[in-house]
């Protein structure tokens, strides 16, 4: 009898379905890597026979290997060009994720409450014709403030990155200097500083660095406790960066074009920060598994939903309610 029971157990457990572990790969961008870590952690413990690794190598790193399909997603807070689109040979969509900020973070002797930066100062300084702290391009901005005589060290990424393309981007816009020597990419060449990998490696620099300023995405800033300063925008108010001011420069966007490669840096407003942007995942329209394809369908269904409600915590602003409608649609297309 015990060894019918046993026969009939060992049947049953042969009968039923076997889950395999699917694992998804992508690669790309430094400045969301925070909620995406924290997506695909919450979307495992729903789904534990799906894992999604991500490596935080770079938007540009994140283009290069999507585009070669060594990966099955990538990611960039810039977007790709036409000639990078055609290089793919297969339908990409850019599909925003979350909003969020780009801060001029510094460590200067003696101070450690907010500069005030105008669009002419934050581009003389990262042109190399605004050497010293107590310039009076900075000086006349932020009356009462004691700025020691100390060099300025700039410090900006050494890698491909989405948070070059955002800075350079604003920079192209508010200054005919910056867009005639050095222009707008995830890549520049920059006329001075030292590079530093990912947002976690400027952020280091500057922490390590007296007298220097960079770029980083804000909540970087934030983590490593760097002063971080306000900047003038676009109505000629000085706005230091928050969720409330980067949804601002978003609800500026009156047309989100049909495949969401959109720029919101200097954007109108009274309170809007302008040094803003949204950040995609890069998804072919067709994967190579149907059944990655299917998942990756289901996660971004998840993350326009579910996924949103998490962006507070970690200092990005959610999608406006009009582009997740659009975004929804789009990810009927994936498969």
């Amino acid at each position: 009898m015990i060894r019918r029971i046993a026969l009939l157990l060992a049947v049953v457990a042969l009968s039923l379905p076997v889950f395999a572990q699917t694992t998804l790969n992508g690669a790309g961008a430094t400045f969301p890597y925070p909620i995406y870590s924290k997506w695909f952690s919450e979307y495992n413990k729903l789904h534990p026979d799906v894992q999604i690794n991500y490596q935080s190598i770079g938007s540009g790193g994140g283009i290069r290997q999507v585009i070669n399909g060594t990966v099955d997603f990538g990611v960039s807070d810039g977007p790709m060009t036409d000639d990078q689109l055609k290089e793919a040979k297969f339908k990409l969509f850019h599909i925003p994720t979350v909003l969020g900020a780009v801060v001029p973070a510094y460590n200067v002797p003696g101070i450690s409450g907010e500069i005030k930066f105008t669009p002419e100062a934050l581009a003389g300084i990262f042109l190399g014709k605004i050497q010293n702290w107590n310039d009076p391009a900075i000086t006349k901005a932020n009356p009462g403030v004691n700025f020691p005589n100390q060099s300025i060290i700039v410090v900006h990424r050494s890698d491909g990155s989405g948070t070059t393309y955002i800075f350079t981007d604003y920079l192209t816009k508010v200054s005919k200097d910056w867009e005639s020597a050095v222009g707008k990419g995830a890549s520049v060449k920059w006329p001075v500083g030292l590079g530093g990998k990912g947002n976690e490696g400027v952020a280091g620099q500057i922490r390590q660095l007296q007298g220097s300023i960079g770029y980083i995405e804000l909540i970087y800033a934030l983590q490593n406790k760097i002063s971080f300063g306000s900047v003038q925008n676009a109505g000629g108010n000085f706005v230091k960066a928050s969720l409330d001011g980067v949804t601002e420069a978003a609800a500026s966007l009156k047309n989100m074009p049909a495949d969401f490669r959109v720029s919101i840096t200097n954007a109108p407003g009274k309170t809007a920060y302008p040094i803003s942007s949204f950040t995609w995942l890069l998804i072919p329209a067709q994967s190579k598994d149907p059944k990655k394809g299917k998942i990756l369908a289901d996660f971004l269904n998840w993350m326009v939903a579910d996924g949103q409600k998490m962006t507070y915590e970690l200092s990005y602003a959610p999608l406006p309610a009009s582009v997740v409608e659009k975004v929804k649609a789009a990810i009927q297309q994936v498969h």
